[in-house]
């Protein structure tokens, strides 16, 4: 069995996903946060529009590190802690900062898990399709 390094979420990779997440939202028209974690979910980047909503920081910081750690993407996690959901008591369960509203998107390299970025100050499809388009822009 090989096991083949796979390079780390780096400093300049963390403010590409910024730059880029910030642009989409520029075209947009919105102010955004933008939050970005490594693989063991220690901050990396973090960036508030100067008129963002003060909460949109905490949201794009708790958006990234659900992403992480159930390496997914927050979008297709909200109906899971519904009522009925497969995760409905997860969000009260844990002493962690989880959050289940669309913005947030692990980032993978070679198919490993490196870290997740996280957008709060849009609409939820908003923020999911910034940090899409972010994610996208690092391949």
């Amino acid at each position: 069995m090989s096991t083949t390094a796979v390079a780390p979420l780096s400093i300049e990779d963390a403010e590409l996903l910024v730059a880029t997440a910030r642009h989409a939202a520029e075209d947009a028209g919105v102010t955004v946060s933008v939050t970005v974690l490594d693989a063991g979910g220690h901050l990396l980047a973090f960036r508030r529009d100067d008129r963002a909503v003060l909460i949109s920081g905490e949201t794009s910081t708790r958006k990234a590190y659900t992403a992480l750690q159930l390496n997914a993407p927050t979008a297709d996690l909200v109906d899971a802690v519904q009522p009925g959901g497969l995760f409905h008591t997860l969000p009260t369960a844990l002493d962690r900062p989880l959050l289940f509203i669309a913005g947030g998107v692990p980032v993978h390299r070679d198919g490993r898990l490196i870290g997740a970025i996280g957008i709060g100050g849009g609409a939820p499809e908003q923020d999911h399709g910034f940090a899409t388009a972010a994610v996208q822009a690092l391949a």
